[in-house]
């Protein structure tokens, strides 16, 4: 067999040596860019199941608890546009524990996306698969 014909087969197998390792890379590193809730502050998702007034709603929590949600003071700019049937993250109060907190608000297709990763508890997972 001459030289250039085996440098062709081993270009030929290395190329596609490299193709797999890029495959597999793909499938191994998933990052999430989007808040999810922290265990150790208590933060939980909940779905906006009634807004009220005052910038406070009633939430289902992922516990199966319902619950009355505030936004606190400074982050009421940025989340003024919650409406009925949004993904939320909350932190339940520890003095009353029917009451919450909203900590981040999540957009319509950020929810889709975790509900097709299955992030989201079967409790508040509403969202089409």
């Amino acid at each position: 067999m001459p030289v250039s014909q085996i440098t062709k087969i081993a270009k030929i197998t290395r190329k596609s040596t490299v193709c797999d390792n890029m495959k597999d890379k793909r499938e191994k590193e998933e990052n999430i860019r989007l808040p999810l809730p922290e265990k150790q502050e208590n933060e939980m998702f909940a779905l906006v199941e009634q807004v009220l007034a005052g910038s406070r709603m009633h939430v289902v929590c992922a516990d199966g608890k319902s619950r009355l949600a505030r936004i606190p003071g400074g982050k009421r700019r940025s989340m003024r546009r919650i409406k009925m049937g949004d993904l939320v993250i909350i932190s339940p109060w520890e003095i009353q524990d029917e009451k919450a907190d909203i900590v981040h608000k999540y957009k319509r297709n950020q929810a889709r996306y975790l509900s097709r990763r299955n992030i989201l508890p079967e409790e508040i997972d509403v969202f089409h698969r």
